[in-house]
């Protein structure tokens, strides 16, 4: 009588080993629904990957060449082969604040009122109205930043902002209606539904039960809704850095107002220029290597400051929803 042989599970286990391992319940559909989910996944972070790669990879002769001082230089003169990266970033990062400090308080506002005061019939399409601005192209921000902004900037609010603060060095030089505050603007305009939305959802988040303790203790309605922002502050906070990332990436439509001169300027009426507008302005006229390796090489440093950027902001998101185990009044 022959004893029965068990087969040996080899260096990556049996069959049946995999499939237990795969779909707990031995469902062989689960199975393959779990793998092809596992594909997709690997499919998108691939993709990440891959970008950075051809970035780094493409911008290779820049890093080799510049090093560094890519980043400190000042200059940026292409017949001459010199490149720097610094008033590009000077000027992504000025127009991004200038959005923020504008964006930030009105959307909280926003946030504030839809969760915390609105009616419902009332919320629902004024929630709807803020969230339709994110879906206009950027072109169209754009353009109405050339004919509407700019001259509003040139007639009305620059000549006062000149006359008040003029003797600081963020409001001097002659008033065009073109340059670093109207692109900051513009890009207020096109964050602010990303935060209001968002610190919407974390707000709302926030347990009922908490607005009720404080409100049973005798507190006032403004001190109930500081005690629902302070338990939101992470989120809040990651609200803010998501619109940041959105702002730091924007092209279009800050290509259009912004003035496009690579200067470090501390005056807010004066042209600027930012990375993205440089790309995209510039990429088609890239006929040498070292150019075009160059302008590779700004979009490396955009992507990765983004990719960091957004990172942050899902953490903070993440961290308050987690903590809170109940969910508030809905807008």
């Amino acid at each position: 009588m022959s004893a029965h042989v068990v087969p040996s599970p080899g260096p990556f286990g049996t069959i049946s080993s995999w499939r237990k391992a795969l779909s707990p319940t031995g469902n062989t559909g689960d199975a393959i629904f779990r793998v092809l989910l596992g594909l997709v996944a690997l499919f998108v972070l691939g993709i990440v990957i891959a970008m950075v790669w051809a970035l780094a990879i493409d911008s290779i002769l820049s890093i080799r060449r510049f090093g560094f001082g890519f980043i400190t230089s000042t200059h940026w003169n292409p017949i001459k082969g010199e490149f720097g990266a610094l008033p590009f970033i000077y000027g992504t990062i000025m127009s991004s604040l200038i959005a923020l400090c504008i964006s930030v308080p009105l959307s909280l506002g926003i946030a504030v009122f839809l969760v915390e005061q609105a009616p419902y019939y009332l919320a629902r399409p004024i929630g709807f109205l803020v969230e339709l601005l994110a879906a206009i192209p950027s072109v169209v921000y754009g353009v109405w930043g050339i004919f509407v902004l700019a001259p509003f900037i040139r007639v009305y609010l620059g000549p006062p902002l000149l006359r008040l603060f003029g003797w600081t060095p963020f409001f001097r030089g002659p008033v065009t209606g073109i340059g670093l505050v109207t692109g900051g603007i513009i890009l207020a305009i096109m964050v602010t539904p990303i935060i209001s939305a968002v610190v919407r959802d974390v707000l709302a988040a926030v347990p009922s039960s908490q607005r009720e303790a404080a409100l049973a203790l005798g507190a006032t309605k403004w001190e109930m809704i500081r005690v629902v922002l302070v338990n939101g502050a992470p989120g809040i906070a990651g609200a803010v850095i998501l619109g940041l990332g959105r702002a730091l990436g924007e092209t279009m439509a800050v290509t259009m107002v912004i003035g496009n001169r690579p200067e470090i300027s501390l005056s807010l009426f004066d042209p600027s220029y930012t990375i993205a507008s440089a790309i995209a302005n510039e990429f088609t006229e890239a006929t040498g290597d070292l150019y075009l390796s160059a302008l590779v090489e700004l979009g490396l440093i955009l992507f990765l400051v983004t990719f960091i950027v957004n990172g942050i902001a899902r953490l903070l998101v993440w961290n308050v929803t987690r903590k809170t185990g109940g969910v508030g009044r809905a807008a």
